[in-house]
């Protein structure tokens, strides 16, 4: 072997690899733009996914770009990913210029990974046609045929506090209300009873709680799927867990089979699915939406589980983490749910929810103190350059909008680490730039589930603070500090209070 020629092969290599880097964290220096300073190999991830949340990691990044201009720089790894300052710009992103921000290049490989293929990350053409055939399941309208399922759920909810609130327990709130999200997920999107809120080992729990947990590498691996995701599908990656997808994907085809075999019609999001699938139509609309495959049926469900379970029992737990510590807000909350209850004998109809205004507000505060979702991500699908400004960027540059530092910014909301529902009333609103709130996103690419989303949230918030009590105890953080190994927003150590009748 001619050592000489490997020595000298090497360090070719590490030396081109070494000015190839220096020229990729070169890249916002060359265009005029400040950015926050890299460190190979990971650029601004550092202490990502294991000592803080990519939350935490974007609202620094926000802290020290902004002012500075429109936008700034921050690395994912050697990528560089522009980050969005200026509220009129933003709109442009999510609005105005749609059709060149329309992608939010997210992994996906449908070959190796079938439930990757879902509405929130395809692209192009895919995506506008799929949200063409779901629109039509998340209106109004379907929400409350849903509706009474939830509340159901949420009952039995309460009744399972009952017994911890008699004898002024200590509880884990996160948890029961993440099975209580499984159960109403689980049910109108599987058409399966669960049971998770006495059976906190049920399946369906323990399946949820591997989707958002992501250890250490684990979660540099799907910033690496993100980034380089040819890689990952020549490399045959997934970004779903394999057990995790078996399960979804096998209970999901016993669950169709039986349905159809038997003639079974529920009100919920999986029968309006099997619609389409079979027929390209709904019911009650005469619409041609296209029919669906399994697979594409598949995905879509596997979303609707996991962007609805965890985010809404997220928002429950820091809801009430915030009640607990403010017992003047909460005792508000309280009394406009039971004046409402009573007005409508005592039921939580749809249209009693609807007339819970306080509670509203409260949702809206604590989702912009704690947004679950605190960054997103937009990835160009051709070249875009910079209004009134020689600045372009070509095909497939990342932009990241970063909602948790919007969201926190003292200019926007004055004093934005105290609590306070009173932003959100109507008057309060119309102050504040309309691009100033994104927890569910804006323009054509918003959550889709929005209204199931504030739907689900309501009646769990109003089930239990209409007959307890929350307070604080010796474990309740009095600053929060987010989990760092979680996908969304959430609670290092849980969700600690004390529960007692009201």
């Amino acid at each position: 072997m001619d050592w000489t020629l490997v020595i000298l092969s090497v360090v070719t290599f590490v030396t081109v690899g070494y000015f190839w880097v220096k020229k990729q964290y070169r890249f916002y220096e060359d265009k005029g733009l400040p950015f926050v300073p890299p460190r190979f190999p990971l650029g601004n991830l550092w202490g990502v996914g294991s000592t803080k949340h990519a939350g935490i990691f974007t609202k620094e990044s926000y802290n020290y770009l902004k002012g500075k201009d429109i936008i700034g720089g921050i690395f994912f790894f050697v990528r560089p990913v522009v980050l969005v300052l200026d509220l009129d710009f933003l709109k442009n992103v999510l609005v105005k210029d749609f059709n060149y921000f329309q992608d939010r290049g997210i992994y996906v490989n449908e070959k190796d990974d079938p439930l990757s293929g879902h509405l929130f990350a395809l692209s192009g053409q895919r995506w506008r046609n799929l949200r063409h055939k779901l629109s039509p399941t998340f209106t109004s309208g379907k929400m409350k045929m849903m509706h009474s399922t939830i509340v159901a759920v949420a009952a039995e909810l309460q009744k399972y506090l009952e017994t911890f609130a008699n004898q002024k327990e200590e509880i884990e709130l996160k948890d029961i209300l993440a099975r209580f999200t499984t159960d109403v997920i689980g049910s109108c999107a599987f058409g399966i009873e669960c049971n998770s809120i006495n059976d906190p080992d049920n399946e369906f729990r323990k399946m949820g709680r591997k989707i958002f947990d992501f250890k250490g590498l684990e979660f540099l691996r799907l910033f690496f799927l993100a980034m380089f995701p040819s890689i990952g599908r020549a490399l045959k990656m997934r970004i779903n867990k394999p057990d995790v997808a078996d399960f979804f994907m096998n209970v999901l085809r016993e669950s169709i089979e039986y349905r159809e075999k038997n003639n079974i019609k529920r009100n919920d999001f999986l029968h309006l699915l099997i619609q389409i699938k079979n027929t390209g139509k709904l019911e009650d609309d005469e619409a041609d939406l296209g029919k669906m495959t399994f697979e594409e049926l598949a995905a879509q469900t596997f979303l609707f589980f996991l962007a609805g379970f965890e985010t809404s029992s997220s928002t429950m737990s820091f809801a009430f983490y915030e009640l607990a510590k403010d017992q003047k807000v909460q005792a508000r909350a309280r009394e406009e749910i039971n004046r409402i209850l009573e007005k409508h004998g005592g039921e939580y109809t749809y249209d009693a929810c609807m007339e819970m205004k306080y509670i509203d507000q409260i949702i809206k505060e604590t989702l912009r103190l704690h947004p679950i979702a605190p960054s997103l991500i937009r990835n160009l699908t051709m070249d875009y350059e910079i209004p009134d400004r020689d600045i372009t960027f070509k095909k497939g540059q990342f932009f990241s909008i970063p909602v948790i530092g919007i969201h926190h910014d003292p200019d926007i909301y004055p004093n934005p680490e105290h609590f306070d529902p009173e932003r959100f009333t109507e008057e309060n609103i119309k102050t504040r730039h309309p691009y100033s709130w994104l927890p569910f996103g804006e323009g054509p690419r918003n959550c889709i589930g929005l209204r199931f989303g504030m739907m689900q949230t309501k009646v769990g918030l109003a089930n239990i603070l209409s007959k307890y009590k929350i307070t604080p105890t010796s474990r309740t953080p009095m600053i929060m500090d987010y989990s760092p190994s979680s996908a969304v927003l959430a609670p290092r150590e849980g969700m600690w209070i004390k529960i007692e009748k009201a």
